[in-house]
């Protein structure tokens, strides 16, 4: 045989072997438990819990890196996410409080901090630490995978879900989480909103704005970040929205207006040609303004940049007409119409919606009755409505807490995420919702630990609360459940209620609108902890678990029904909650009324009197000295006893009362006596120990 015939019959041969493997790579079927569509910061934390699991899961993302979203928005590449790295703690729970950006994992060192030390990030860096996230945990995603349709498939024995690729390639899971995020524009139909530009293809180059008059449509930070960007090249920028600026601070939605983007609200407070304006955009027209001569210099049409006018609908004569005469301006009727001037650019600055056409009806989720649709409709637990099977993360799942609290962004939606995996953990592997078993005694320090230092329920306030079931002896303490799905806990969690009943611990503001920069904005009096305005923990005892029907009945402003007790801890200036009299005390009041039993804590030389003198101790004395545990002696335990022991002294001789009350049973009338005292009982404690 011809030598070349040889060589190209093999070359045909390998190229057959190759394009089959390709088309299979391409056209074949891939079978998991869990798909995840999405590499964002919601699907690589969820794939980071999954992977923990070590459950069978895949992480499909349709762009070639983690994060892509960050890699064109925010357009003027700043994130308004707060980065704050020193915070006086080392505690790790407590600093991600104020870090904004880190996603959860056990790793300490694997924190957003390695990529960007600036308070307000650049947008450039969330990529980078999210390729590291995934890098260092070993996380499994598939780049390049662009999913166009999702359909639900029934059998027989199971419902699944079948994702198909740009390639033809299917994907087949038991379970799928959708964290596609928001990045379809938000857009409004309006007569002429073809002339309008969309935030996310303006020019961020701010001299292309020089001595331009810009109408920016939306009050959003996407909006105020335009506007800040050419506030020193435009000649003016007007703003337009439905609704009045929003700002966060008054509101305390971080969705809302940011006082980093908010610079124009002060050059048009201190009337610097700029301003805001409210209507709705379904009744405004942008439109050109009819020619009707030419303008002539030396016989020439003089040729001018074209502007758009502001009209309003019902001043118009062609509905859908995008040009209009002067007798259709509003100015022909109101001669001192806000917008009469005309406007170079005209930009839409209206936020984004969820991607809904790669669902087809089978599996397609129905859209919210907030948030004006945008946003898939969800169970409390995140699990599309009336589509089992799939959960929907991250900012798509922030109907659920739509301008109610965090869940829309990564300081909120880390901890929704967790919560769904807990949920997916004791649905299909029996896995009960972590919990810690403590005794009653335990109780009020455990309560004081998480106001204290937990990030979730500051965080996802309102939303994510802490659950003890009461037992008697014990309580089981379970951390961050979603509270609207209380009607469902047994079977979410895989833990029933006892017959003493449960209490919710969750942090939230106050209900009452008031000014929060007035010089009454604070409440410091702790037995009016009920009006506290800023954040501060809640207690609600319920004799047995809320109902659908409460659940639909809330007071206004209640994040839960009405309990059978309730309990404020006054709010506090440093976020601190363990003042011994302002908010230890009346904590343990109130577990006391909910367990009816005596929380207080005693000395050994109390316990020793008390059961020589009590048919049954203080539970105190029970779980603790009766079974012979007590103070180790060493020289520091002597300082601590002896310091403390002053101070309360000190607070004794102010308030005579309050040493009774906070259970410390050696109240002395005098400071020598109290040191004889605290003595003696060392002494008592090294002869019980020994």
């Amino acid at each position: 045989m011809d030598p070349n015939l040889s060589c190209l019959i093999l070359f045909n041969l390998i190229c057959l072997v190759a394009c089959t493997s390709e088309n299979h790579q391409h056209n074949g079927s891939h079978h998991y438990d869990y798909c995840v569509v999405g590499g964002g910061p919601a699907g690589l934390q969820m794939g980071y819990f999954l992977s923990k699991a070590q459950r069978n899961y895949i992480i499909l993302e349709r762009n070639s890196g983690p994060g892509s979203f960050f890699n064109k928005y925010p357009r003027h590449r700043k994130l308004i996410s707060i980065n704050k790295i020193h915070t006086g703690r080392q505690n790790r729970e407590f600093n991600l409080r104020h870090d904004w950006n880190s996603l959860l994992s056990d790793d300490p060192n694997l924190l957003f901090k390695r990529v960007s030390r600036e308070f307000y990030p650049p947008a450039d860096t969330f990529p980078l630490y999210l390729s590291m996230f995934v890098k260092e945990l070993g996380l499994r995603v598939l780049y390049g995978v662009d999913i166009g349709k999702i359909r639900a498939v029934q059998s027989q024995t199971a419902r699944r879900y079948l994702l198909t690729d740009q390639h033809g390639s299917h994907y087949f899971c038991s379970i799928l989480l959708v964290a596609t995020g928001l990045w379809v524009p938000q857009t409004v139909d309006f007569v002429g909103s073809d002339l309008v530009e969309g935030y996310e293809s303006i020019s961020t180059n701010p001299e292309d704005f020089k001595n331009q008059a810009v109408l920016i449509l939306g009050k959003g930070n996407s909006a105020f970040e335009t506007a800040q960007s050419i506030l020193g090249s435009a000649s003016r920028v007007h703003m337009l929205s439905s609704s009045p600026v929003r700002l966060a601070w008054q509101t305390h939605y971080v969705g809302d207006l940011r006082a980093v983007n908010n610079e124009l609200i002060d050059t048009y407070q201190l009337k610097s040609l700029d301003g805001l304006v409210e209507s709705r955009l379904e009744k405004i027209v942008i439109a050109r303004k009819k020619d009707n001569g030419a303008s002539r210099s030396g016989g020439k049409r003089k040729e001018k940049t074209e502007q758009l006018y502001l009209t309003l609908k019902k001043y118009v004569n062609v509905k859908n007409s995008s040009d209009v005469t002067r007798e259709e301006l509003p100015s022909h009727h109101i001669d001192n119409f806000p917008m009469r001037k005309p406007y170079d650019r005209v930009i839409r600055c209206l936020g984004f919606r969820f991607n809904f056409s790669i669902f087809d009806s089978s599996a397609c989720p129905p859209n919210s009755e907030n948030a004006k649709g945008r946003l898939p409709g969800l169970t409390a637990w995140y699990e599309a409505t009336d589509t089992p099977g799939l959960f929907v993360l991250g900012t798509a799942g922030h109907s659920r807490d739509y301008r109610a609290s965090a869940g829309g962004f990564v300081h909120g939606f880390r901890y929704t995420v967790r919560a769904v995996h807990r949920v997916l953990e004791q649905r299909y592997h029996t896995n009960n919702w972590p919990s810690t078993t403590l005794l009653t005694t335990q109780l009020q320090s455990w309560i004081l630990k998480r106001v204290g230092e937990a990030s979730g329920p500051y965080q996802m306030f309102a939303v994510l609360g802490d659950l003890i079931l009461l037992r008697g002896s014990d309580c089981v303490y379970l951390d961050e459940f979603p509270l609207q799905a209380l009607p469902q806990f047994s079977s979410l969690s895989g833990h029933t209620v006892p017959s003493r009943g449960l209490i919710v611990v969750l942090m939230q503001y106050g209900k009452k609108k008031i000014d929060y920069l007035g010089s009454n904005r604070a409440e410091t009096d702790w037995t009016k902890a009920w009006k506290s305005n800023f954040l501060h923990p809640v207690l609600y005892y319920y004799e047995t678990l809320p109902t659908k029907d409460d659940m639909k009945l809330l007071p206004e402003g209640w994040p839960l029904p009405r309990p059978k007790a309730i309990h404020h801890m006054v709010e506090d200036f440093l976020a601190e909650w363990e003042s011994p009299i302002s908010h230890i005390q009346p904590l343990r009041r109130f577990l006391e009324h909910c367990l009816q039993t005596d929380l207080r804590t005693f000395y050994a030389e109390s316990c020793f009197r008390s059961s020589l003198t009590h048919h049954k101790p203080p539970p105190f004395c029970q779980q603790g000295y009766l079974k012979q545990q007590g103070v180790i002696h060493s020289s520091e335990n002597l300082v601590y006893l002896e310091l403390t022991c002053q101070s309360l002294t000190t607070r004794c001789q102010l308030e005579p009362p309050c040493l009774q009350d906070l259970a410390y049973d050696c109240c002395p009338n005098s400071l020598p006596k109290y040191h004889t005292h605290v003595f003696s009982l060392t002494q008592f404690l090294l002869i019980e120990i020994s």
